[in-house]
């Protein structure tokens, strides 16, 4: 199973024209299809509308009083097979 996303748009005609190329020829497929409008928003999205409570970052950023963070040693990394 493949999962393509498109972004197109429906024309005066309400009519959705798709042209997919699959990399596949001469089978037979089953296509689902899920329309969903794409709304656009001209609001910029503030903490708070991202989740974060009303003045976390006035209360919390540059609040640290506690001994300098220093960042320890990292040892190695993992050498990890390139295929994955």
């Amino acid at each position: 199973m493949q999962s393509i996303t498109l972004h197109s748009h429906v024309g005066e005609d309400g009519i959705l024209q798709l042209s997919v190329p699959v990399g596949m020829t001469d089978v037979d497929l089953e296509v689902m299809l899920i329309v969903q409008p794409i709304v656009k928003s001209d609001k910029a999205k503030t903490p708070e509308g991202l989740g974060w409570p009303p003045g976390f970052f006035d209360r919390t950023a540059g609040d640290w009083e506690g001994k300098p963070l220093i960042r320890g040693e990292q040892g190695e990394y993992q050498e990890r097979d390139q295929l994955l």
